[in-house]
């Protein structure tokens, strides 16, 4: 049985496709932008349920990036469907974000096994200005700037979430900034290095001969 957490982790996915057979079969843009929200809703609800309920494992985290790639690729797609020319200003973010993102998932994937799951502070906050973007997006119909300039905070934050897989040695979740990662990859290299020696060797003397 699943658990609330996981409940809320599976609702966002189920909005994927709903969310894609909407804008395709031509229903209202305020429905497109109500399911936006709830998704968004789910998306802040689940890691609060988790961490109060004690569930908050790398297993959870990793999903919950996995659901939100997959929930913002057809929002995406559906808001090029609904609003004609929504990307028009935004052809060469669309491109940065698809060869940087890429590029970083090959990375991780070829270092750890798996994609990061680092939940950036500036992944969170560019995901409160998404979600209002599509929704605003949908709801009037048109291209707006801020969907374009969030474009772009996407392509920042994708390179910010690349040097935090270049510094890390390993696998590890929840990593807050890029100073974060550097902080714990030098306390890491730190552990494992060997310790210093107590003093100077003493000179190599021959041993002497016994007559």
């Amino acid at each position: 049985m699943l658990r609330p957490p996981e409940l809320l982790v599976l609702f966002r996915v189920l909005c994927a496709p709903a969310i894609v057979v909407l804008a395709c079969y031509g229903y209202p843009g305020w429905l497109l932008a109500a399911v936006v929200l709830a998704a968004f809703v789910s998306d802040v609800f689940d890691g609060v349920v988790a961490r109060r309920a004690g569930m908050a494992t790398s297993g959870l985290r990793f999903a919950d990036t996995v659901v939100d790639t997959i929930f913002y690729v057809a929002a995406g797609f559906s808001v090029w469907t609904a609003v004609p020319g929504v990307f028009a200003d935004g052809e060469y973010a669309l491109i940065a974000i698809v060869v940087v993102h890429v590029s970083r998932t090959t990375f991780e994937m070829t270092k750890y096994g798996r994609v990061a799951a680092y939940h950036m502070w500036s992944s969170k906050a560019i995901g409160v200005v998404l979600a209002f973007a599509l929704a605003r997006t949908f709801a009037v119909e048109h291209q707006t700037w801020l969907l374009t300039a969030t474009l772009w905070l996407i392509v920042l934050n994708e390179l910010e979430g690349f040097a935090a897989s270049a510094i890390l040695p390993a696998w590890i979740n929840d990593v807050p900034t890029l100073w974060h990662a550097l902080t714990i990859s030098v306390a890491r290299s730190s552990t494992s290095s060997p310790a210093p020696s107590s003093g100077p060797r003493p000179p190599f003397r021959a041993a002497r001969r016994v007559p």
